[in-house]
């Protein structure tokens, strides 16, 4: 039984902390003495550039090289190209390749499975893959959430995403029903709250309103900061760059959260495999 776990963090509205949820989450859990690699799954590259490779442009060996590897199936080292964080994390990196590997993709016959083929074929290394979504809904994010096991929807304090939230839910329930029926969605982060307003609170009450019943709404907030904003051009986590910051302790706790539930589900499928 493969003991890795494949976390999508996913939501098509841009600006909701996805990228620093992805290299805190990632950072995080290799703190913890987990083998953690991270996907950037984004044209823009925000990942690649955050963990300190600036020059994306240059890298020769990307995402969108790993999944033209498989749409043409040759037979390339799986692990080449795969980059090292001193921080104990590996990366895939990406860059503007990767969206005119969007287009391929729809015409390919593996064109949903291909990224699912690709992590097969690492995964047995890891005990966490994390990849890190676009800001849409196309055939690369379609790649993400066929490859995952599950979904971490990043929401950003201010602003309730009910519209943009029910699109994505409909999206995953499409991806259950055709491609990928394990797929779940772990829950919603709440990112980039002041906690100076009632804005935060009342967001929370509205997702609880209307989605609570779905889907778990994490405990832990993420709280606005400037180191926050900060440390993306560092090519370092917020535990490296300033470990006592409110957010740094926010991560660490979302990250024993995200544990938590991964420790939960791994019983049950020891108990329904014993049984």
């Amino acid at each position: 039984m493969p003991n890795c776990k494949t976390i999508a963090i996913c939501n098509q509205k841009g600006g909701v902390g996805k990228t620093t949820t992805a290299v805190n989450l990632g950072i995080g859990l290799a703190m913890q003495d987990k083998k953690v690699l991270l996907i950037d799954a984004d044209p823009q590259g925000d990942l690649t550039t955050c963990l300190g490779w600036h020059d994306t442009d240059s890298l020769q060996i990307t995402t969108a090289s790993k999944l033209s590897d498989i749409i043409r199936e040759e037979n390339a080292d799986p692990y080449e190209g795969i980059l090292h964080h001193e921080e104990k994390v590996d990366l895939i990196p990406a860059n503007l390749e990767l969206a005119g590997l969007e287009m391929s993709l729809v015409t390919a016959m593996s064109r949903e499975t291909a990224l699912r083929s690709y992590l097969d074929k690492v995964k047995d290394r890891y005990d966490y893959i994390i990849i890190d979504c676009m800001p849409s809904l196309g055939m690369v994010t379609l790649n993400a959430l066929t490859a995952a096991d599950s979904i971490i929807i990043p929401v950003q304090a201010q602003y309730l995403p009910a519209k943009g939230m029910t699109q994505l839910l409909q999206t995953v329930s499409k991806v259950k029903k055709h491609i990928n029926p394990n797929l779940k969605i772990d829950g919603i982060l709440l990112t980039l709250v002041d906690n100076r307003t009632n804005l935060a609170k009342s967001t929370v009450d509205a997702l609880r309103q209307n989605f609570g019943s779905l889907i778990h709404i994490y405990k832990t907030k993420i709280p606005m900061a400037v180191k926050a904003a900060e440390v993306s051009s560092k090519g370092k986590s917020i535990y490296a760059y300033e470990p006592n910051s409110t957010v740094s302790k926010a991560y660490a706790e979302f990250t024993k959260e995200v544990l938590a539930d991964g420790n939960r589900q791994k019983e049950r499928l020891h108990a329904s495999y014993a049984r």
